[in-house]
């Protein structure tokens, strides 16, 4: 156990998921670095657990990563905690670790509960291969700049988002991506008013607007990938050749989108493209 650094997964939100490794862990070190210490105090407390705490956080970590680290040279073992799942996923804790490797002490992950993969899991759309986005930014024209990035992204796209933006988060992705995209929310995983629901990006703005899905708590979305781009274009160019001949151009555009989450104007304008060729 010494000289050793633990990054070690806690419950994100039902305390049973805390696995016998972790708490033996936690029980055993020297110390533990926390996100939040009074947050942690209460899950340590619940297993009756008395290792000291240290704070570690954003606000703090560059100043009291070297006295972390004086530690674990002195033959300490720690323990990185963040406030539920696991460390450096969107939470503090990667200049630790890395002044670690770098000190060439020793970091042991003790693998649990993850937000992201918990969600994956659940959320019946394609997992071979997927990008963690995190949380997007705050203010819309950089949400929506780094939306527009991902719009060609094949990869199915998992994000995190606050109450307090889910729905201008919402609105974003189907302005970026089209209503029709494929989707799921995990909102409040593993707690006790968790929702798991799989949609189209549209359906899933609607059901937060009428209340089905609830506006509390933490959210994760997961969105599916668009489809390799030369393939894409040849589907839909079939795709709308053969509806413009039996519908108007708009209401093409807007099926279209429906079906393949490209957004509107784009489908539109390549109507226009088609009509000109015929």
């Amino acid at each position: 156990m010494t000289a050793t650094l633990f990054v070690v997964a806690t419950p994100i939100g039902n305390l049973e998921d805390l696995s016998p490794r972790a708490r033996r862990t936690l029980e055993t070190v020297d110390l533990i670095a926390a996100e939040d210490t009074r947050h942690t105090r209460r899950l340590l407390s619940h297993f009756g657990i008395k290792t000291p705490l240290f704070a570690l956080h954003d606000h703090n970590e560059a100043k009291v990563v070297n006295r972390l680290i004086a530690d674990l040279a002195d033959d300490k073992s720690i323990a990185l905690v963040s406030d539920a799942g696991t460390p450096l996923i969107s939470d503090p804790g990667f200049r630790l670790v890395s002044t670690a490797h770098a000190r060439g002490i020793r970091v042991v992950p003790i693998a649990g509960t993850s937000a992201v993969t918990a969600a994956l899991s659940a959320a019946g759309l394609p997992t071979e291969r997927f990008c963690f986005e995190g949380f997007l930014p705050a203010r819309q024209k950089a949400r929506r700049d780094r939306l527009a990035k991902l719009r060609s992204e094949t990869r199915t796209i998992v994000l995190y988002e606050s109450v307090h933006r889910i729905r201008a988060c919402l609105a974003d992705l189907v302005a970026e991506f089209g209503e029709g995209r494929s989707a799921f929310i995990g909102r409040e995983l593993t707690k006790m008013h968790e929702q798991c629901i799989q949609a189209s990006l549209g359906e899933l703005l609607n059901q937060l607007d009428d209340g089905t899905i609830v506006a509390k708590g933490e959210f994760v979305i997961v969105v599916t990938g668009t489809e390799d781009a030369q393939t894409s274009s040849l589907d839909i160019d079939r795709l709308l050749s053969e509806l413009i001949d039996h519908f108007p151009s708009k209401d093409v555009a807007k099926i279209a989108a429906r079906i393949t989450g490209h957004k509107r104007n784009d489908l539109y304008r390549r109507i226009l493209e088609l009509k000109d060729r015929k």
